[in-house]
């Protein structure tokens, strides 16, 4: 029977309030051959101090950064570590259903053209209570392109091949946000990025979010710099693609006036520029 090992990847930064709900998620899952790599980017809450009461078990390994770096160096790091066929991250604020290693790993299996196989996920409350099922992931096919759609049509829980990932570049450790966005463009180079219509991961949605309420606007701009760059990197026209996904995000543009976040500032200044000139128009 194939029972490949399963790495899960957690990038966190003070969840330590959370983090013991998403392990124990893990540990209750009917897939048992998986490893838990958790890169602590120099968490100043009692993460660690939670992490360790897992540590007995040699599945789980722990790398802590000696200082902050940011999402995109921890996640990079997490694939850096990881030994698994395949590998999914999980929020440290999050959870996972029961069956859902089991099913990701017999749908790449099935799947074994897909770089990348991606389920649906539940809205949940603070306390993972369940507030809706979010049916905004869509199946991307050919020739269309994850470069044309808004963000959120790739969703949790999002599982790559290892060997898929290794044909990349890797995450672009400088990003702070976007970093699955910029993950499920380069996995799109390497092969199918499939659905598997399924409701798998639990998202809580809580104040501290690093893509909601007030960080929003700067996801967004994350984002948009992470679609040049794929762009760059295929050789496709900025023009024929941006404007597409900006007209649902003129949010952008209000944060790049009124924003004092200028070192965010200073490294979008390409995007900035190509934003300003659209909305000219």
């Amino acid at each position: 029977m194939n029972n490949p090992l399963f790495s899960i990847l957690v990038a966190n930064f003070n969840n330590g309030a959370y983090l013991s709900t998403a392990i124990d998620s893990i540990f209750s899952q009917s897939y048992t051959n998986w490893e838990i790599i958790i890169v602590d980017d120099a968490s100043t809450d009692n993460s660690i101090k939670t992490v360790n009461k897992y540590l007995h078990d040699e599945r789980i390994q722990l790398y802590i950064n000696e200082e902050n770096k940011g999402c995109g160096f921890s996640k990079k790091k997490c694939v850096e570590l990881a030994k698994g066929e395949y590998c999914g991250f999980l929020d440290p604020d999050d959870s996972l259903e029961k069956s859902a290693i089991e099913q990701m790993v017999n749908f790449h299996i099935k799947n074994p053209n897909s770089s990348l196989v991606y389920s649906r996920m539940n809205l949940c409350d603070n306390n993972l209570n369940l507030i809706t099922q979010s049916n905004y992931a869509i199946q991307i096919t050919k020739p269309n392109s994850y470069l044309l759609e808004l963000p959120g049509r790739i969703s949790h829980f999002a599982v790559f091949k290892l060997k898929s990932y290794n044909k990349t570049d890797g995450i672009n450790p400088n990003l702070k946000r976007a970093v699955d966005q910029d993950l499920y463009l380069k996995l799109e180079e390497q092969g199918n990025l499939t659905l598997l219509d399924s409701y798998l991961y639990n998202y809580r949605l809580h104040k501290g979010g690093i893509s909601l309420n007030q960080n929003v606007d700067k996801a967004l701009s994350w984002n948009i710099k992470v679609r040049i760059d794929t762009c760059e990197r295929r050789g496709i026209s900025i023009e024929e693609v941006i404007p597409k996904i900006i007209q649902d995000s003129k949010s952008i543009h209000e944060f790049y006036q009124n924003s004092s976040d200028y070192k965010l500032g200073k490294l979008l200044l390409k995007p900035i520029r190509f934003l300003k000139s659209k909305f000219k128009s």
